[in-house]
């Protein structure tokens, strides 16, 4: 399965939901374990990050209606918002397990574009 052979709907649910490989990492960890009360400190120790980019994770996968906070003291459990989306992170993870290097590629060629776009951006234009 290169690129291409990943399903369309899949491909632009990367391109468009997956931010990186962390992020990815964090998501399926917690769909493992839908019961356990992720904490940055746990999550950081578990997918060998600083605790602040492991408490980041845990935020962007609430505003991606993902993850839910489950008490005061920052912990968070696996809550997709709707059965659609449950649904596309069940198949993502079964391509991830199946074909790690493919998604992987497609979540870098992600942020390959956007890195290019940004430093677009600031290229002199002879017209400026």
């Amino acid at each position: 399965m290169d690129n291409s052979s990943i399903p369309e709907d899949l491909r632009r649910f990367v391109l468009t939901s997956i931010p990186s490989v962390p992020f990815l990492e964090a998501l399926l960890l917690m769909r493992a374990d839908p019961d356990h009360a992720w904490r940055r400190d746990t999550l950081a120790r578990r997918l060998y990050v600083r605790e602040k980019t492991a408490e980041d994770l845990l935020a962007d996968l609430c505003t991606a209606r993902i993850a839910v906070p489950c008490d005061d003291a920052g912990a968070y459990r696996y809550g997709p918002a709707d059965a659609g989306l449950r649904e596309r992170i069940d198949r993502l993870a079964d391509a991830y397990a199946t074909h790690l290097v493919e998604v992987t590629h497609l979540i870098h060629s992600s942020l390959d574009r956007k890195a290019q776009q940004f430093a677009d951006a600031f290229k002199w234009r002879k017209d400026s």
